[in-house]
């Protein structure tokens, strides 16, 4: 039988605990049969599972990263016969030790994560790559103790900056719940006859261009990129793109799109060009499934960019 999982991340004090309390307080997530809450974490609030909307809601603890096994999820689920389990994420572990540790029939349902307002950029600055991890898989981004003061759009772009499928609610201090509206205009012109990603924007044109590759069949774009070639990439075809930094140095990717020109034969890796193509959504080996191909129509040497590494700043 699969066991569904609520995954509930974010820092020390960020409001974890009070959200998880005041969700099962307020209705049973189960209409029958038995729930596991993990905690990972101690902070300043503590659960009171005598108020919660169904009394068979069973807490365990787990205080070390380490202890995050397949072996031990699996017993504590059967321990208490769960047929659905919540977690309390500890905000300083990375969410890896959790996915590559859970058991085969257990499937995350939801990933939310839960931010205090008052602290969260100060933990951007400080510890980015945390951040980061909890953003980039979470479902819902939860801003506590927000008010009219608030800046929501600063909150929104930290989101939108590593995902921008994530939901974002505020949870403002009158007891009310708001949810984000902002809009987010890709900072080029999708419509224009030729698509113009400038040096800066590389990183978002990437991202969205992965995200949503039919709405780019057809356009002409034109950007500044490496070249790569090697014994892998067919005759007539290259590949075309920058090395892209979501939040640290650590996770430094080469983004790149298969490109077709005939006169590719021509072309050294690692030398920056400006191209200009239409993209066509196609079968290329360097894909695993159909995926953008630019099909080149003017391509002339360039320098590189001021920063080499394309960011979200």
């Amino acid at each position: 039988m699969d066991i569904p999982v609520y995954l509930v991340t974010g820092f020390l004090e960020a409001g974890k605990t009070s959200f998880i309390q005041e969700t099962l307080t307020a209705q049973p997530l189960l209409r029958e049969g038995n729930m596991l809450l993990i905690v990972c974490e101690e902070g300043i609030e503590e659960f009171d599972p005598t108020a919660f909307a169904s009394k068979n809601v069973y807490l365990e603890q787990i205080e070390d990263a380490e202890d995050l096994t397949p072996a031990l999820l699996s017993s504590l689920q059967e321990k208490h016969q769960a047929m659905l389990v919540m977690v309390e994420y500890n905000g300083m572990w990375q969410l890896r030790d959790f996915y590559e540790n859970l058991p085969e029939n257990w499937n995350v349902f939801q990933e939310i994560f839960i931010c205090d307002s008052l602290t969260i950029e100060n933990y951007n600055r400080n510890m980015r790559s945390l951040v980061v991890d909890k953003l980039s898989s979470c479902d819902l981004a939860v801003f506590n103790r927000t008010d009219a003061s608030t800046d929501q759009l600063t909150l929104h772009k930290l989101v939108r900056g590593v995902s921008r499928t994530a939901g974002i609610l505020y949870d403002m201090t009158d007891g009310s719940v708001v949810q984000d509206t902002i809009e987010d205009p890709l900072p080029f012109d999708i419509n224009a006859d030729i698509v113009k990603i400038q040096d800066r924007d590389f990183a978002y044109f990437y991202r969205d261009l992965v995200e949503d590759i039919q709405k780019y069949d057809g356009k002409k774009i034109r950007f500044k990129g490496m070249v790569i070639k090697d014994e892998t990439i067919p005759t007539g075809s290259f590949v075309c793109g920058r090395h892209v930094m979501t939040c640290c140095a650590d996770d430094i990717q080469f983004n790149g799109i298969a490109c077709k020109w005939k006169n590719s034969e021509t072309l050294k890796t690692y030398r920056w060009v400006e191209i200009t193509g239409k993209i066509s959504i196609e079968k290329h080996k360097m894909y695993t499934a159909p995926g953008p191909v630019l099909k080149v129509t003017s391509l002339i040497p360039a320098a590189p960019p001021e920063m080499q590494v394309a960011t979200f700043d």
